[in-house]
C-alpha cells in the first residue's frame, strides 16, 4: 500500500472518529459558557443557571436543530489537521533529537512531560485561529436564541470578520489559554501514552500490539481530560467574550483573571464544566487515534511509536 493512500486512511479514520464524537465538543463548549458572570451593555449581571450535558445537549437540539450539534465541525477538522500533525512531528523530534532518550533506551517521565508540553504549544500555537473560529460559531445558535445578532455566518466568513477587525493578531486572539490548554492536554496524553506503554512493554507479557496501544491510550484520554478541562474553560470564555473596537476583551483581562473570577463567582467546581463530555469525546476519540497512527507506522515499516 502506498503512502499517500496510507495516509488518506488515517485522515479518514480520524475525521470519521472527530465527526461521530463532535455533539460531545459543542456540548462542552456551552457547558462552559454556562454560569459565567456576563455584562450587559447597560451595566446589569445575571448568572446563568447550568443545565448539564444531557438537558444542554437537549436544548440545542429542541430548541436549534439537530443539525446545530455540527455548528462548527468544519473549522474543527481543519485545526485538527494543523494541531495533531505539527505536535506528533514536534514530540518525536523532541524525544529522539533534543531531549534524547536514556542508553537503555527509555525516555524518563520528565522529559516526556517537557516534550509533551512543548509540543502542545507548539502544535496549537499554529492552530488557534481554527480553533478561534470554531468556538465563535458553536455559540452562534445560543446567540441567535438570546437575541442578538448573528457573528458568523460561515468558517470563511468568521475568517475574515475577524481578519478585518482585529488584523493578522486577531486571529491569535485567546491563543495564550489556549497554547496553555494544550500543553495540559497533551501533558496528559503523549505523556501518559507514551509512559504506560513503554511501562507495559517492560514490566508485562504484553507484546507491542493493539492490545497494548489500547491499554495506553484510554489511560491518556482520561488523565488528558481531567489536566486540560480548568485550562479548556478559561480558553473557551476568553476567546467567546465581546471585544472592543481595539480587539481587547470586555469581560477578562488575562487568562488568570478569567480563572480567579470563575473560582470567586462560581466555584471551583466551574472549571470542571464540561468535564463528562470532555471525557466521552476524547476517549474514543483517543483510542482511534492511537491505534490508527501505530497501525499506519506499521505498514510504513516505521518503528513503533
Amino acid at each position: 500500500m502506498c503512502i499517500c493512500a496510507l495516509k488518506e486512511l488515517y485522515i479518514r479514520r480520524s475525521h470519521g472518529a472527530f465527526s461521530v464524537t463532535f455533539p460531545l465538543d459543542l456540548t462542552k463548549t456551552r457547558l462552559q459558557i454556562q454560569g459565567e458572570l456576563t455584562h450587559q451593555l447597560h451595566g446589569e449581571r445575571k448568572n446563568v443557571p447550568y443545565k448539564g450535558m444531557v438537558r444542554t445537549a437537549i436544548g440545542i437540539v429542541t430548541e436549534e436543530g439537530p443539525l446545530k450539534l455540527w455548528q462548527g465541525v468544519t473549522p474543527a477538522i481543519y485545526r485538527h489537521i494543523v494541531y495533531s500533525g505539527v505536535r506528533m512531528l514536534a514530540y518525536e523530534q523532541l524525544r529522539d533529537s533534543v531531549l534524547g532518550r536514556n542508553e537503555d533506551g527509555s525516555f524518563p517521565m520528565w522529559k516526556a512531560s517537557v516534550g509533551a508540553m512543548l509540543s502542545g504549544a507548539i502544535g496549537q500555537f499554529f492552530a488557534s485561529p481554527t480553533d478561534l473560529v470554531k468556538v465563535q460559531m458553536q455559540m452562534e445558535g445560543k446567540r441567535r436564541l438570546e437575541g442578538k445578532p448573528p457573528r458568523v455566518q460561515g468558517p470563511f466568513h468568521a475568517f475574515v470578520k475577524i481578519l478585518s477587525e482585529g488584523g493578522v493578531r486577531g486571529l491569535w486572539a485567546g491563543w495564550v489559554p489556549n497554547v496553555q490548554r494544550a500543553a495540559l492536554v497533551n501533558l496528559g496524553d503523549l505523556t501518559t501514552y507514551d509512559t504506560v506503554k513503554h511501562f507495559l512493554l517492560r514490566n508485562t507479557l504484553l507484546p507491542d500490539n493493539s492490545i497494548c496501544h489500547g491499554l495506553a491510550s484510554i489511560c491518556s484520554g482520561l488523565v488528558a481530560a481531567i489536566v486540560g478541562t480548568p485550562a479548556d474553560v478559561v480558553k473557551t470564555r476568553i476567546m467567546n467574550q465581546p471585544t472592543d473596537a481595539k480587539g481587547r476583551g470586555l469581560l477578562y483581562k488575562s487568562s488568570v483573571d478569567c480563572l480567579i473570577q470563575a473560582i470567586r463567582n462560581e466555584g471551583f467546581g466551574s472549571l470542571y464544566k464540561g468535564f463528562i463530555p470532555t471525557w466521552m469525546r476524547m476517549a474514543p476519540w483517543s483510542l482511534t487515534f492511537w491505534l490508527s497512527f501505530e497501525q499506519i507506522r506499521r505498514m510504513l515499516g516505521v518503528s513503533s511509536f
